[in-house]
């Protein structure tokens, strides 16, 4: 499985799963992708872009040209287009044979480009891939039926929040509140903050979207 690392212009939010998801960036095979002004965090910490993508309006002029005279790929964009630069960051790691996908500074003071950020882990040319999204201690990725697996430790905080109108026939292995059957509703919040009892956790489902947040630890 090849992996991208694509680095969006919110908050880095250093902590234990940032830095494990970093350690992808050792692989000989990974794709290094700067959305936009996400470029400062690629040569924050030492790293080497491959691509450079977006509108280029919040990016280093400086930083940008430190890249293409690195042999970067830049793909730019006009201002007024209909996708997100994280958007045509996935779009393009698919593109290239990625299928799991490493999101970092996806969070920070804009309210609505982080919840477009995490909704965009259901964009249906994912479907066949992984979207995860890193955070301090936290990372979260979208799962669909049949199951999705989180290995941690005993104690970390798990929270599942369907993404779609309901998620059903939920089925948890390892988790302090079990689900046997039951569904989640959008809009209730009955699946937050569950702990695991064991270094690993099953959550099987037979309908629906499921926005799965593993915090390293207890949150």
């Amino acid at each position: 499985m090849s992996d991208a690392l694509i680095f969006l212009n919110g908050d880095l939010q250093d902590g234990k799963a940032v830095q494990a998801a970093l350690s992808h960036a050792d692989l000989p095979d990974r794709l290094i992708i700067a959305a936009d002004g996400g470029l400062r965090h690629i040569y924050a910490l030492g790293l080497r872009p491959d691509l450079v993508i977006g509108d280029m309006d919040s990016v280093s002029p400086d930083q940008l040209a430190r890249a293409k005279a690195e042999g970067a790929h830049i793909q730019t964009f006009p201002t007024h287009k209909d996708e997100t630069d994280l958007e045509l960051a996935v779009l393009a790691a698919l593109a290239r044979g990625c299928q799991r996908l490493w999101l970092f500074a996806a969070t920070g003071d804009r309210l609505d480009q982080m919840i477009s950020n995490v909704q965009l882990l259901a964009l249906p040319q994912l479907a066949n891939a992984q979207a995860i999204i890193v955070s301090g201690a936290q990372r979260c990725w979208l799962a669909r039926p049949p199951s999705t697996e989180v290995h941690g430790q005993i104690g970390d905080t798990l929270s599942l929040l369907p993404l779609s109108a309901s998620a059903r026939g939920i089925h948890t292995e390892g988790l302090y509140y079990p689900l046997r059957g039951e569904p989640l509703y959008f809009g209730t919040t009955r699946g937050i903050s569950n702990v695991l009892t064991a270094p690993y956790a099953r959550i099987s489902f037979s309908e629906g979207l499921l926005l799965v947040i593993h915090t390293l630890g207890k949150a």
